[in-house]
């Protein structure tokens, strides 16, 4: 009878191992779909925040070099205005 007891024993410590392996599998393998599924997203919004500032540089490049055309096309509208002027004079 005691021989049965421990048999019974082994038994169920074998097939609590077995299942601890199937749910440790089970854990890992929804861990590994969940991190397959978000990585994508991550990686795209990394992305998009990287393109984005490229993108806000650029626009405040362009933004000055317009300030910097009008300043510039003002100094050659006086220059214009002066050589009239002087011409006129000699």
């Amino acid at each position: 009878m005691n021989e049965y007891r421990e048999d019974s024993n082994l038994d169920a410590s074998s097939v609590d191992q077995e299942m601890g392996k199937r749910f440790l599998f089970k854990v890992f393998l929804r861990i590994f779909l969940i991190l397959l599924i978000l990585f994508p997203k991550i990686y795209i919004q990394t992305q998009i925040y990287f393109k984005s500032r490229e993108i806000s540089a650029l626009n405040r490049e362009h933004d000055a070099l317009l300030e910097e055309n009008k300043i510039i096309k003002a100094k050659v509208e006086e220059m214009r205005y002066k050589n009239k002027i002087l011409d006129t004079l000699f």
